[in-house]
């Protein structure tokens, strides 16, 4: 759309290189407000777009005002047309490879619930269990802990079990990426070592703890004839994704995607998230070279990170 110059793009939060021109509106949240002033002359062409668009990103929710920065976010969309009846201009940016799909499976706290953050801090928990989740700071945890992953570095080092799994290269997988659409992965090699399989490992750790962690079947035929017993009801990879797409059957649409949703989406009803902090918004990306456990296993992302920060210095 940018190439095409049939659109206009106001950012708000830290100046950045982006690669293609915005016009720089604000750091802070407060600066939505702005884009409501008749005498502005991107807040009258954001008014008047046929197709309005707002893009979210997870340096602006992750704050700890970020529920207040998403209520405000949404509050101005709705005022803006930016979902309505024919279009859908809601957008949310995620940094964590699994974040879509997780969300898809409902993956979210429930009433009572607590954040990955409160879980791990000084008394949080009793016992964490990790599953490649090494963006989470543990040093003041006093739980124990225990790792599931590949390339684990923060996660794995306060582990007290770690538990070794098949990276992405080493298992099939099915990926859901920021648009909704379901892909499917293939293994490549098999896992090295001791390294198994992430649903293998807890369909194990199940049995050995005799934990009874599937609701029992109603009949011997919803079982297939068979009686599970205390551990969860799968054996093979295939089972698994049986019961995934019974339960949430759009995960078996591979390759396709759910394209413009506009549904019934009213982004006013987020209740109250109290006030937002005028502290201006930063991206939670320092060294995009090291993003990941993998990358940060990297010889060479650790040079390429290396010579970029010279190159951002020398500019400064």
């Amino acid at each position: 759309m940018w190439l095409s110059g049939k659109i206009r793009i106001g950012l708000i939060g830290e100046a950045a290189a982006l690669g293609y021109d915005y016009e720089h509106l604000g750091e802070n949240i407060g600066t939505v407000s702005r884009l409501n002033d008749k005498a502005s002359d991107f807040a009258t062409a954001f008014r008047d777009a046929q197709r309005p668009a707002v893009i979210l990103g997870q340096g602006a929710l992750t704050r700890t005002d970020g529920a207040a920065v998403l209520r405000t976010a949404a509050v101005a969309a709705a005022a803006h047309g930016v979902v309505r009846d024919g279009w859908n201009g809601w957008n949310v940016l995620h940094t964590a490879a699994a974040r879509v799909g997780g969300l898809d499976l409902g993956f979210v706290p429930r009433g009572g619930g607590r954040s990955a953050h409160e879980l791990a801090a000084k008394g949080g928990a009793d016992v964490l269990f990790i599953i490649g989740a090494d963006e989470i700071e543990l040093s003041a945890s006093d739980a124990f802990v225990i790792y599931l992953g590949t390339h684990g570095d923060r996660g794995a080092h306060r582990a007290d079990i770690i538990l070794p799994g098949a990276a992405y290269t080493e298992k099939a997988g099915l990926y859901v990426n920021t648009e909704g659409r379901v892909q499917r992965g293939e293994r490549a090699v098999w896992p090295k070592g001791e390294a198994k399989e992430d649903w293998a490992i807890l369909r194990a750790l199940s049995e050995h703890l005799g934990a009874r962690l599937y609701e029992p079947p109603r009949s011997p035929e919803h079982a297939g004839g068979r009686h599970l017993g205390a551990r969860l009801p799968y054996d093979t990879l295939d089972e698994l994704r049986e019961r995934l797409f019974a339960e949430h059957p759009t995960f078996g649409q591979i390759g396709y995607a759910p394209g413009l949703t506009p549904a019934a989406l009213d982004l006013t009803k987020l209740g109250d998230a109290g006030p937002w902090s005028d502290t201006p918004l930063r991206t939670p990306i320092a060294q995009f070279h090291l993003t990941n456990p993998i990358a940060r296993a990297s010889k060479t992302m650790a040079e390429c990170a290396a010579l970029a920060a010279g190159v951002k210095l020398a500019a400064e």
